[in-house]
């Protein structure tokens, strides 16, 4: 599946309307399970009052962006990505908001290293993108504080449909390969844990998979959605509280957090 072409039509549809953006920031946290895992991960080291200096790589619309503007007190972002339209995008959009301490740069994550240092670095759903990904893990080594944090969520090897995705290179990452790559790169792991067990798959059937595949087969299934999460989302939230709270012994994705 191409999911770039899917994701291109919502960046178009959120760009004209500030409201949509906000709206689109709130289903994206409602509906997919690793916005939570990662969230979590970041408020667990870092408390509100803490000045954070935020390494956004691979922003895309930059949900991350805003939540840490929005919720840090004293925070400095500094967004990347390869694809400029989403990230002015959103950087107009901060600019009109008044969200200060704001950066954004084009930019292919192989080649590029910033000049300032930060003490969180996100790279979420990026990594299977990317062929020279030893590389992108040691320039993120160049550039995250000492104690600071990197946090990664990928898919894991267990996700079959994650070998059926276009635009990536591999399908996802097992335990030791993941790990091995951040020691080789000078991380210390802080901790691994698989994200989408059995009870988040069953919330990713019910929230992303079947709702998609109605809109594939006609956009009039729009009409319909409204009705269609009212009546399955608090089945899809409380798998994902049972995910979220259980430990995975497997699952289609990984979060990692390494120092």
């Amino acid at each position: 599946m191409q999911y770039d072409k899917i994701k291109d039509k919502f960046a178009e549809f959120i760009d004209k309307v500030p409201l949509f953006r906000r709206l689109f920031y709130l289903l994206l946290d409602m509906l997919l399970l690793r916005q939570w895992y990662v969230k979590r991960e970041i408020k667990k080291f870092f408390p509100k009052d803490k000045p954070i200096l935020f390494y956004d790589a691979g922003a895309g619309f930059g949900q991350y962006s805003y939540f840490v503007l929005k919720y840090f007190k004293k925070a400095k972002v500094h967004a990347v990505d390869l694809k400029t339209d989403y990230m002015d995008s959103f950087a107009q959009y901060a600019a009109k908001h008044s969200r200060q301490g704001f950066t954004v740069q084009q930019a292919d994550l192989t080649a590029y290293i910033p000049k300032e240092k930060f003490n969180l670095i996100l790279a979420i759903d990026i990594l299977e993108h990317i062929e020279n990904d030893e590389q992108v893990l040691r320039n993120f080594r160049q550039v995250l504080e000492k104690g600071g944090k990197l946090i990664i969520s990928s898919p894991s090897t267990f996700d079959e449909s994650a070998k059926f995705t276009a635009e990536h290179v591999r399908p996802g990452y097992d335990k030791d390969e993941i790990i091995s790559k951040l020691e080789n790169a000078g991380f210390k792991i802080v901790s691994f844990e698989y994200s989408y067990g059995k009870w988040g798959h069953f919330a990713w059937l019910l929230s992303m998979k079947y709702p998609m595949s109605m809109l594939g087969i006609s956009k009039l299934f729009f009409l319909l959605l409204p009705f269609y999460y009212l009546l399955f989302y608090p089945f899809s939230a409380l798998f994902m509280l049972f995910d979220l709270n259980m430990k995975n012994k497997t699952g289609t994705g990984v979060i990692v957090v390494a120092e």
